[in-house]
């Protein structure tokens, strides 16, 4: 399909093509030909009129779960696509607690076909640091880089072993493979369900110390030190963890960490009712932790925005507030929340836009293989979004298989109305291109 993108703000944030201001992109054979003010429309083309809307490369996630293979019933490649594309997302990065574990080839392949076979979203696979996720040996690293994972996590499971960790820093290196860590010392955290302070206590749930993320993160980055490896936090949530990556950064390490929406938006308060929607690990933070990421935010330390989608059906969420499995599903949330700092004033719409596009997508190397810009020659993956577009969020009548949100039932500004993947609309809110 061939068509031009009249009239929009468009605003691209890659450092090779800059751009925020009002123009046109033509999109022709699935790639980004031209991008200007008053275009000349092609012979078959269609015209889209996206004025008072902005147009900017598909949405980027380094950090979602889609739970295939082995649990299904949660999610799958195809319905985590299709949660990604009405979020506004064209390239996820899938993590590899899936069972079993992508800790080797074959699941890295299978991932990889189901994705294709979708067609929704590009979804590119996070190889495991060690064999089964169990922190004792190391995963096949080598033959997923192969297969085309874009980096190595035991998400979900914090490397403990010192020793192991240093390894895959190592090995990691020799691939060019950033190590993504879910930052938490088990032994302190001690299995708590909530943030450690007043309103764990007031509520009588068993919790755990922010230090349970910021002593990890410590430790990683002495390691970083020592052997110059990439290393990336995923959802920093405590104001310590900001404060030793901000100078790790200082210092020239090549250190970054992504912080999620649920992270940014609300404070451990949400659990005072034990709704376990907000139950998630890390756990929600206090508000001096949230104005330390939005300082962050605002100030370059935090990269990029990544939701870590964690679907759980309610086979897992209704229970008790602490046997609930932690996480909460976020793509098509991430927008809306991420425009409400924009209005807060905490970060521009310029800089809204390079956390979810073209930052990520330089951190996993995704951006040379086109993502996160709108360069002409490129793939024509493109967002298009109304900053101001007033819905209401329905758990019921999102693209998840699960439902577990905190935000049912809110009204939100902010909203994805076309996504288009390699020239194709896998979302159109409004019917523009159907």
């Amino acid at each position: 399909m061939d068509f031009l993108l009249r009239g929009g703000r468009v605003i691209d944030t890659s450092p090779a093509s800059p751009r925020d201001a009002a123009a046109d992109v033509l999109v022709q054979d699935g790639r980004v030909v031209d991008i200007g003010a008053g275009l000349a429309v092609p012979s078959g083309a269609r015209v889209v009129d996206v004025s008072d809307l902005v147009v900017c490369a598909g949405l980027v996630d380094l950090h979602v779960h889609f739970r295939e293979p082995g649990h299904e019933y949660k999610e799958d490649v195809a319905s985590g696509s299709a949660a990604a594309a009405a979020g506004g997302f064209t390239s996820v990065c899938c993590m590899p607690n899936t069972k079993p574990v992508n800790d080797c080839r074959a699941v890295t392949d299978l991932i990889l076909d189901r994705a294709r076979a979708a067609g929704l979203a590009r979804v590119y696979p996070v190889g495991a640091i060690s064999k089964g996720l169990e922190g004792h040996t190391l995963a096949e690293i080598g033959e997923m880089a192969e297969a085309g994972i874009v980096a190595v996590s035991d998400d979900g499971r914090p490397v403990m072993n010192t020793g192991l960790m240093r390894r895959a820093l190592e090995y990691a290196k020799t691939f060019d493979l950033p190590v993504v860590q879910h930052a938490e010392d088990l032994d302190l955290a001690e299995g708590g369900a909530m943030n450690e302070g007043a309103v764990a206590t007031r509520i009588g749930v068993r919790a755990q110390p922010a230090q349970a993320e910021s002593v990890m993160v410590a430790r990683d980055i002495e390691l970083v030190e020592w052997t110059g490896a990439r290393y990336h936090v995923a959802h920093i949530s405590a104001a310590r963890s900001v404060a030793l990556v901000r100078e790790a950064k200082r210092r020239g390490l090549p250190v970054s960490c992504e912080v999620t929406p649920h992270h940014f938006a609300l404070t451990d308060e949400a659990c005072a009712h034990y709704d376990t929607s907000t139950k998630c690990m890390p756990p929600l933070r206090t508000e001096a932790d949230l104005a330390a990421i939005k300082q962050a935010m605002a100030d370059g330390t935090i990269d990029c925005i990544a939701t870590d989608h964690a679907p759980h059906s309610a086979v897992e969420k209704e229970l008790e507030f602490e046997l609930a499995a932690p996480g909460m599903i976020g793509l098509e949330t991430a927008l809306p929340l991420t425009m409400a700092l924009v209005r807060e004033g905490v970060i521009d719409l310029a800089r809204a836009v390079a956390m979810l596009t073209s930052a990520p997508a330089a951190l996993f190397g995704l951006d040379r293989r086109g993502a996160g810009t709108l360069a002409p020659g490129g793939p024509a993956d493109v967002c298009v979004f109304d900053p101001d577009r007033a819905w209401t969020v329905d758990r019921e009548r999102g693209r998840s298989k699960s439902h577990n949100t905190p935000f049912h039932g809110l009204d939100m500004r902010g909203r994805a109305v076309l996504t288009v993947l390699a020239g194709r609309p896998v979302y159109d809110l409004d019917g523009r291109l159907s």
